[in-house]
């Protein structure tokens, strides 16, 4: 008993010890004529800068007509301006010592380049470039056409499961724009116009539909002058910024499960299961979150514990939240092993996720789940570029940019009770779609 006690004091005083490291993060922000937010954040411990710049687009602006559209911004924006040759824009970064990379979901697409300190100027002056002055020109549009469709065909057409996001959100939305992914149709792409990409440009890629957020060793006096040299003189944009808020987009309720099966070029089965949640910011989402990290975080999950160490089923398990600006999926899914079909597959799964539903979390089992989401957020803000995309995350959706230094408190207030609740008001089965991916050689031939 002496040694139970012992090891439970152990383990909260490490907890504590974990906790006190999520120390509070500063930031400055202020929004510019032209509305440009601006988010800065010093922290001089290295000599590195993240210059990041979030463009609130995604897929879910787009026409269903013309569906491709952000990502393909994403890839044309590196095409260069007027002030910067063509192909040239990733070498002037990388050979000043920097990288750079960028983004695009369903909510958002985001660029962010990480510089030594002593190329702030460099980093703004890059960014402002393809805010005021990118090259949108036939030669540009045809080679990133060509781009985006290899990439489709790489990621999606020509991978085992690629097709999964694209068929699980065509499955489980029928109003929302969210029925499609972000990499789009490449036949839409194909007959998109230079207008039409001129027209997407000038609607999205304006300083009043943009968050400009620095992160690391820089002095703010300094950047400040240097925003304003490069971004104060951009106009704003003059379109009025398309939401897709409007009711006949709202996705109704499910009341009926919905199951598919689709034959892809694959050896062994795969059963996802996609059930529909709230909004990111409900509250709802740190149980959800922490339901997650208890299925699936880890070999010591309990789906990874039980369908693939105990049971031998799969190879692969997992579930993951797809958190979005509007309502979006918490997902499961689960690769067989040789020689298990897609049914006894399925009730493994769903056995599991009965447990969670009818028994309540052991309280060891949840002291060590919390320390677990603990440790992940601080890891994930132990970075300056991490720090710089949860600042931007926080405003733009959340319009709180000081959760990054308070949404920890709201995972540690979640309750065994609350993780059991979601579980069952969420995780049914007319919430639902199931969809099994079988061998082409599983398919019945027509007659």
């Amino acid at each position: 008993m002496r040694k139970n006690l012992l090891s439970i004091f152990i383990f909260f005083f490490a907890c504590g010890l974990l906790y006190g490291q999520a120390r509070e993060i500063e930031f400055e922000e202020y929004d510019l004529d032209n509305g440009l937010h601006v988010i800065l954040h010093e922290d001089h411990s290295t000599p590195i800068v993240a210059v990041t710049v979030f463009y609130h687009v995604g897929s879910k602006n787009e026409d269903p007509e013309r569906t491709g559209f952000a990502h393909f911004f994403e890839h044309l924006m590196f095409e260069g301006s007027e002030n910067i040759p063509r192909g040239e824009y990733m070498k002037i970064v990388q050979s000043n010592g920097g990288t750079l990379n960028a983004t695009t979901d369903f909510d958002r697409t985001y660029y962010y380049q990480i510089l030594p300190s002593n190329q702030l100027e460099l980093g703004l002056w890059l960014e402002s470039e393809r805010m005021l002055h990118l090259k949108i020109d036939s030669i540009g549009v045809e080679t990133q056409r060509k781009v985006v469709k290899e990439e489709r065909k790489q990621r999606l057409d020509n991978q085992p499961y690629g097709s999964l996001l694209e068929e699980t959100f065509s499955h489980a939305y029928t109003v929302h724009p969210y029925r499609w992914t972000p990499i789009g149709s490449a036949q839409y792409i194909d007959l998109a116009t230079l207008d039409e990409f001129i027209e997407f440009y000038k609607m999205y890629y304006v300083p009043n539909n943009a968050t400009l957020t620095i992160a690391g060793d820089f002095k703010s006096e300094q950047a400040k002058e240097m925003i304003e040299k490069y971004f104060g003189s951009i106009p704003k944009g003059s379109k009025e910024i398309y939401r897709p808020t409007s009711s006949n987009l709202v996705e109704p309720k499910k009341t009926e499960e919905v199951r598919d099966i689709v034959y892809d070029n694959i050896q062994l089965p795969l059963v996802l299961h996609a059930y529909h949640i709230p909004a990111m910011k409900d509250e709802d989402q740190y149980p959800l979150d922490m339901l997650t990290t208890l299925l699936s975080s880890g070999q010591s999950s309990r789906m990874y514990k039980q369908l693939v160490d105990k049971q031998q089923l799969a190879l692969q398990a997992a579930s993951f939240p797809l958190s979005l600006e509007d309502p979006g999926l918490f997902l499961t899914f689960a690769v067989a092993n040789a020689g298990i079909n897609a049914e006894i597959l399925e009730d493994a799964m769903q056995a599991e996720l009965d447990k969670v539903k009818n028994e309540l979390i052991g309280e060891e089992e949840f002291q060590k789940l919390r320390n677990k989401i603990e440790n992940d957020f601080v890891s994930g803000n132990s970075s300056v570029a991490g720090i710089a995309g949860s600042l931007a995350n926080y405003y733009n959706f959340y319009k709180d940019t000081n959760l990054i230094n308070t949404e920890l408190e709201k995972y540690m207030k979640v309750t065994r009770e609350d993780i059991q609740r979601v579980a069952n008001e969420y995780l049914t089965k007319e919430n639902r779609v199931v969809l099994y991916y079988l061998p082409k050689s599983d398919q019945p031939k027509s007659e």
